[in-house]
C-alpha cells in the first residue's frame, strides 16, 4: 500500500533523514521505534506532505505522492494524527469529530463515521457535548485518533500515541489500533514506548539518528538482544 524509497530530508543545512526506505502493506500495523530525535516524526510529516524531502520516492496505492499538498494526500486516503493532537479546545467532542470528516472519502455519511468512532471509543459518545479542553489527557488522545478516522482513511499514521498517558490508557489505545487492523485499516505508528509498539506491530523499523538501523517482525524485534539492551533496559 505504501512504499518509501530513499527518503532524504534536510532542515536548513542539516540532514535529518538518510535514505530511509519503509513499506506498509494493506491491513498491517507497522511501528517506527526509536528515541526522541531519531527522525520518526520527520518521516511521518514527509509522507503527509508537511515536509518536502530533498530526494525520495513515496508511492501510495501505486501512485507517486511526494510533492503533493497535504489536502490531496488526505483525499487519497492517508490520515495523520500528530503528537500534539491539534484539537480545537473550545469546541465540543462532536464538533471536533465532524471537522475531521471535512474531507471524508467514499459514500459513507458523517453520522455513520461518528457511529464507527463511538464504537471504538465509547467514552467519546458519553463526552459528545463536552468541550475538548475539559477532557483528560487520555480522552484527548482518543479524540485526536477518532478525528483522524473521520476522513475514512486507508492508512492511519499516529505520532507518539502513548506519550504522557497512564499505562491503562496506553493499553486501551493499542487495543484500538489492533481493532483497526481487524477492520482492514493499515496503521503506521511512530512510538518511543518500544514494548507496546513492538507487541502490536506486524513489522517494525528501528530508527536511530535519521536512519533505519534494524527491521523485522514485531515479536522477533522484541526478543532481539540489541533492542532489549538499547530500548528496554533488559
Amino acid at each position: 500500500m505504501l512504499e518509501l524509497k530513499n527518503v532524504n530530508v534536510l532542515r536548513g543545512n542539516i540532514q535529518v533523514l538518510w535514505d530511509v526506505s519503509v513499506t506498509v502493506k494493506k491491513g498491517e500495523i507497522v511501528s517506527l521505534i526509536g528515541a526522541n530525535g531519531a527522525g520518526k516524526t520527520t518521516l511521518l510529516s514527509a509522507i503527509a506532505g508537511l515536509l518536502k524531502p530533498s530526494s525520495c520516492m513515496i508511492i501510495f496505492n501505486g501512485k507517486k505522492i511526494d510533492g503533493l499538498p497535504p489536502y490531496k494526500i488526505v483525499n487519497m486516503g492517508i490520515s495523520f494524527v500528530p503528537e500534539d493532537r491539534k484539537l480545537f479546545a473550545h469546541m465540543t467532542v462532536r464538533e471536533n469529530l465532524l471537522l475531521g470528516a471535512y474531507n471524508s472519502r467514499g459514500n459513507i455519511s458523517k453520522e455513520d463515521m461518528l457511529g464507527t468512532v463511538y464504537q471504538l471509543f465509547p467514552i467519546l459518545k458519553e463526552r459528545e457535548n463536552q468541550l475538548a479542553i475539559t477532557l483528560s489527557g487520555g480522552e484527548q488522545r482518543m479524540l485526536a485518533v477518532a478525528r483522524g478516522l473521520m476522513s475514512n482513511p486507508e492508512l492511519l499514521m499516529l505520532d507518539e500515541p502513548s506519550q504522557g498517558l497512564a499505562p491503562k490508557i496506553i493499553i486501551e489505545i493499542f487495543e484500538v489500533i489492533k481493532r483497526l487492523r481487524e477492520r482492514g485499516l493499515s496503521v503506521l505508528v511512530a512510538e518511543q514506548n518500544v514494548y507496546y509498539a513492538l507487541k502490536a506491530a506486524d513489522r517494525a523499523y528501528v530508527m536511530e539518528t535519521g536512519k533505519v538501523t534494524l527491521q523485522g517482525e514485531g515479536e522477533k524485534l522484541l526478543k532481539n538482544k540489541y533492542v532489549k539492551e538499547a530500548f528496554l533496559g533488559l
